[in-house]
């Protein structure tokens, strides 16, 4: 409740007093983006005041600029616009003759007519000044005369608000990069002094996340409006230029921002052209960009990046226009970069960084054990063929899946798993192996083509081959092993995962469960030929039982190696037990399959030793010794 509380206060802040807040945060942002350039100035041997000075001046002007060329465009479209109303009632007709009338169009229709009527009307009645006047009664306004100070005052003060904010964030900017090391000393003298490590990375990343930001996605928005000027231009739009600076500008807004853009000159398009081929061209212009900024260019300039969910710059978009209108807008991407970073280095901010980051919030094993306990192998399998782009099974299997397992291990331990959800994560774990068995082929496939070009061609093997044929499991053609699962449904999965493994080096592979070796079926399932058995056990305190295990399999199949699998449990730390009657004793996937696929003799089992049964010497033998000694 207090934290509750505290975000409740802090919303009500930011709305409440935003008209001192918003140009604080654009005097902030705008010191974010102009800081690289003034140092890079300063660099050259400027004095640190001519560096900002001319900074600040230099990005002003070019926003003022900016900002009279756009409303100079926009004052002449507005000019042009009665112009184009013929042809929108011309194709709204060609519509409507079509077939395709289904009462949106005929509104839209007589909305225009309408409207065309009233503006032909007022033209009428400009141009015939001996026209007869219109015997509706006309609305007469009587004004009363005003001195040139009240005009004035009149038409300055609209403006005033404006002018005095752009003022006050120029000021701000400058006196930001001016003293940007005090400020940025006396924040963490007054939030991180305790640790001065953590604060100071914060500073340094919420500082180049939003700088980057804005200048890679200021190049991709002029990557994307300078040629939308120059293709409009060339297909024959009026105002090119004003749809690239508003292309430039928009794209800053996410998610709304590109298609407002992209509206408005396919309207315009729509208005000019009494037919259809304009419309299609500048559709096509915008296609072919979007395709090349989203694949292209906004890869190639990978800075652009944020480090923010797609669903949370969404919703950060709505709760900053909520509270700041349109310039929260633009400003809500920045912004929520600044929390996002917050949430990462102060504690008691993480929920931001939950909520907010791109990043996985579960590491890879407890997303698989979560999708496991669900029953969704479909989800599972997606997740495992990302990560086997880059991995090999083994790699997968014996980092991952077997991790997962043992958070369910855990549970288990805990009394949470209950019998059912453990065969519930042994089959989804089984289907999930099966939905990989194409990649285990592929695998396989990849080890019978090395080993072929081995033979074949000899060359001098890089770094890199050398230290992945140090990690290569040794080749399992011709040789049979057995996998079974120690004492529960979990220990199937994982002998189920190593079983594969095993298949991918070429071994001829039997996976048997738990349930087997119990109901003694394991004579019909384990060949006589098998050249080694492996249980797993996923329960590091299930030793004794895997020893007993094992002295079963010894006597039973005296010509195979048999070896037991320990999976540890890497967050404790405690030694790990080793059956000495055992061929092996292994504790990772890779040594369980390295042991497995040996071809070393399997050790001879001691011979049992003979129990002595002592008993108690009754009274007969007492005196019958006594007399002996005497």
């Amino acid at each position: 409740m207090p934290a509750f509380a505290t975000v409740l206060a802090v919303v009500a802040i930011l709305y409440f007093a935003k008209e001192v807040l918003l140009p604080l945060a654009i005097a902030v942002l705008l010191t974010f983006a102009l800081a690289p350039i003034s140092s890079r100035l300063r660099k050259f041997g400027l004095p640190r005041i001519v560096a900002v000075v001319t900074t600040v001046v230099l990005a002003f002007l070019v926003l003022i600029l900016f900002g009279l060329v756009v409303a100079g465009q926009i004052a002449e479209v507005a000019q042009n616009l009665p112009a184009y109303q013929d042809n929108i009632i011309g194709k709204i007709r060609s519509l409507q003759e079509s077939g395709t009338d289904n009462g949106i169009v005929q509104r839209l229709t007589s909305v225009v007519e309408s409207v065309g009527r009233e503006i032909n009307n007022a033209g009428q009645n400009q141009a015939a000044p001996g026209a007869v006047p219109s015997r509706e009664p006309m609305l007469v306004e009587i004004f009363a005369p005003s001195r040139p100070i009240e005009t004035l005052t009149n038409l300055i003060s609209p403006l005033l608000g404006p002018i005095a904010s752009l003022g006050l964030i120029v000021v701000v900017v400058i006196f930001m990069l001016l003293e940007r090391e005090e400020l940025r000393d006396r924040f963490i003298r007054l939030v991180g002094y305790g640790d001065l490590h953590r604060t100071t990375e914060a500073l340094q990343e919420a500082g180049s996340r939003v700088a980057v930001y804005l200048l890679m996605q200021l190049v991709v928005n002029c990557a994307y409006g300078i040629p939308l000027a120059l293709g409009l231009w060339a297909v024959g739009i009026p105002n090119a230029v004003l749809w690239g600076m508003l292309a430039i500008v928009l794209r800053f807004v996410p998610y709304i921002g590109p298609v407002i853009a992209t509206v408005l000159p396919l309207f315009l398009a729509f208005a000019v052209d009494p037919g259809w081929s304009l419309v299609l061209w500048v559709a096509a212009i915008f296609l072919v960009l979007e395709l090349t900024s989203n694949n292209i260019v906004e890869p190639w300039l990978y800075g652009s990046r944020t480090g923010l969910s797609p669903l949370a710059i969404i919703v950060a978009a709505i709760f900053w226009a909520w509270l700041w209108g349109p310039v929260g807008l633009i400003l809500s991407t920045p912004l929520t970069v600044c929390l996002a970073v917050l949430g990462r280095y102060v504690p008691q901010f993480e929920f931001l960084e939950v909520l907010f980051g791109s990043e996985p919030v579960l590491d890879p094993k407890e997303r698989l054990y979560q999708r496991l306990l669900a029953g969704d192998p479909d989800e599972a399998t997606d997740q495992a063929e990302e990560m086997l782009e880059e991995d090999y099974l083994e790699d997968y299997y014996g980092k991952v899946a077997i991790p997962a397992l043992l958070l369910a291990e855990q549970d288990r331990r805990r009394g949470v798993l209950t019998a059912e959800q453990m065969e519930h994560v042994y089959e989804t774990a089984t289907t999930l192996v099966s939905n990989l068995e194409d990649i285990a082929q592929e695998e396989e496939q990849e080890e019978d083509d090395g080993s072929e070009a081995t033979g074949e061609i000899s060359k001098a093997p890089s770094e890199e081959e050398n230290s992945r044929d140090e990690e290569d499991l040794p080749d399992g053609t011709g040789r049979t092993i057995v996998c079974l699962g120690g004492r529960g449904p979990l220990d199937d999965a994982s002998a189920a995962m190593l079983a594969q493994v095993l298949q991918v080096q070429g071994a001829e592979v039997v996976a048997a469960r738990h349930s087997d070796v119990a109901n003694r079926r394991s004579r019909d399932l384990i060949p006589k030929e098998a050249n080694a058995i492996v249980v797993c056990f996923l329960n590091e305190d299930s030793a004794k039982h895997a020893g007993i295990l094992v002295r079963r399999f010894k006597r039973m199949y005296p010509t195979s190696r048999v070896g037991a699998v320990l999976w540890p449990d890497s967050e404790e730390e405690r030694p790990l037990p080793a059956l000495t009657e055992a061929d092996f004793t292994a504790f990772t996937l890779t040594d369980a399959a390295r042991e497995a696929l040996s071809g070393e003799a399997p050790s001879s089992l001691a011979r049992p030793r003979k129990i002595q049964i002592r008993t108690r010497p009754t009274a007969r033998t007492v005196i019958a010794r006594v007399e002996a000694d005497t």
